[in-house]
């Protein structure tokens, strides 16, 4: 069946067209299909799978990030005082999918058992200032209902009947402090994407295509868009009414290429990454939690280390990093030629003063280039004195492409994720990296009702969505008691008990 949208009847046109199959296309992909069944669209990924580039398991840190146990997110200001409102708005839109998993679990839609698993997230610092600065954190984020089961403690043993790993062989004198919250999660998020379009292709108005790539792509008219795609070497053209561009890093290339108005003022920074990784079961049977440290002073946000328990392809995991690098390519099967070839004449000077902005960045990336196995070991050891170089082996996590954005001021570097859209929400576009997974669905929600798609019945869409992902809850303004109500949903609907 076809949607009477299509003006032409013809397998050459789509409602719309999603660049990519990773988590964020799946995840909006999921989104349309749920609440309008009869759009006709298209998904095309140039990898023969989902979800094997920036969403494969072993190409991110897999957290579940809901802000409960990574300090970046609460930063202190120029006067000392604790910033929680970037770790209150990513927890939040965490919640929103655990929700919709929630929801679709609930339906018999998808097994969560194939890609979420509850496990203790904690924060651990040692020295006194650190200590200082954890325990305010402790106390500002436990005002609030997302945190209110956060532990605090200073105690050796407390701490280590929680990671026994990170107190082995560490000076019981040592100053140390940790922050636990039992409600963390390890999402696979690559399983979740398969899981997504597993459920997707039951609509008979959906196309996937595989080893297929978005080459240009130009608007012919006010209601449409003309994409050229290659397929195995052939290529062909396919008319939309609406495109969205999630296809990692690569997205600025193909944004840049949209010339819409709204896309001048971007460029991209890309940062490899490299995890350490054990699989003796010994140890991996006496580390059940995610322990994120503390970034040095100095050292971007990027660069907090964390020892993370993970299950990948059925199996148990310890995975500590990433460590940084650079190159030039903003996927990982991609060409050296991706950040040559998005230096444009509206963004290259913005991209130098992020370059001359950011020694800081630049010097971490090369220092960590530099490293060889022992002394990535030696940095773990500062979390895991105990570990043995002989137990870790090395390999290749994913690339992010950081934001470069025009200022009044040159340029700004920045970390996080933002939505582009084309002013008559024809086009949408996804940049950046961390936490993007997580918070997928309040995104892509935002995407979609902000898109062309969403105009004519906004009313109507926007209830479709709530009972999707919200069944039998009325949205409060009231968020304490609405949070509340979420969190004893989804843990019932889910199983777990704090």
């Amino acid at each position: 069946m076809t949607s009477s949208k299509n003006p032409t009847n013809d397998n050459s046109y789509f409602d719309a067209v999603l660049v990519g199959a990773g988590i964020m296309s799946s995840t909006l992909a999921l989104l349309i299909s749920e609440v309008l069944p009869d759009i006709k669209f298209l998904i095309i990924e140039k990898l023969n799978a989902s979800g094997s580039e920036s969403t494969g398991a072993f190409n991110n840190a897999g957290t579940g990030h809901a802000a409960n146990c990574e300090l970046n997110y609460t930063p202190l200001d120029e006067k000392g005082n604790l910033k929680i409102d970037k770790a209150l708005s990513i927890n939040r839109s965490f919640e929103t999918s655990m929700s919709l998993w929630a929801s679709l679990y609930e339906a018999g839609k998808i097994d969560i058992k194939k890609f979420l698993k509850f496990i203790p997230h904690i924060s651990f610092v040692s020295g006194q200032d650190n200590i200082s600065f954890l325990k305010k954190r402790f106390q500002k984020m436990t005002e609030n209902p997302e945190f209110i089961d956060m532990e605090f403690s200073t105690s050796f043993d407390e701490i280590s009947s929680w990671a026994p790993l990170i107190t082995k062989d560490r000076n019981p004198s040592t100053q140390i402090a940790a922050t636990r919250i039992g409600r963390g999660t390890d999402i696979n998020f690559e399983a979740l994407t398969k899981e997504y379009l597993s459920l997707v292709s039951l609509n008979k108005n959906v196309e996937i295509r595989y080893k297929t790539e978005l080459v240009d792509l130009k608007k012919i008219d006010k209601k449409q868009w003309e994409l050229e795609i290659s397929s195995e070497g052939r290529k062909t053209s396919i008319r939309t009414g609406y495109v969205f561009l999630g296809a990692g890093g690569k997205t600025i290339n193909y944004l840049q290429k949209s010339k819409i108005l709204e896309a001048k003022s971007y460029g991209g920074f890309p940062v490899s990454g490299k995890w350490l990784i054990c699989e003796k079961k010994d140890l991996t049977e006496k580390h059940n939690s995610k322990v994120y440290g503390k970034a040095d002073i100095g050292s971007p946000p990027m660069s907090v280390p964390h020892l993370d328990t993970r299950w990948i392809d059925n199996k148990k995991l310890l995975l500590y990093g990433p460590f940084a690098g650079f190159t030039t390519k903003f996927l990982k099967q991609s060409s050296y030629f991706d950040l040559f070839s998005s230096i444009k004449k509206n963004n290259i000077f913005s991209m130098l003063d992020v370059g001359f902005k950011n020694n800081d960045l630049i010097n971490y990336l090369i220092s960590q280039s530099l490293k060889n196995h022992n002394s990535r070991v030696e940095n773990l050891k500062n979390m895991m004195p105990s570990a043995n170089p002989s137990d870790w082996y090395l390999k290749n996590a994913g690339q992010r492409v950081q934001i470069i954005k025009k200022t009044e001021g040159g340029g700004s570097l920045k970390f996080g994720t933002e939505i582009v859209n084309s002013s008559d929400g024809s086009l949408s576009a996804l940049l950046g990296a961390s936490p993007g997974a997580s918070t997928a669905v309040s995104i892509m929600v935002e995407v979609l009702e902000k898109s062309v798609l969403f105009l004519n019945n906004k009313h109507n869409l926007q209830k479709k969505i709530n009972d999707l992902i919200y069944p039998e809850l009325s949205v409060s303004e009231n968020y304490s008691t609405f949070i509340k109500e979420i969190k004893k949903r989804n843990n019932s609907i889910f199983g777990f008990h704090p």
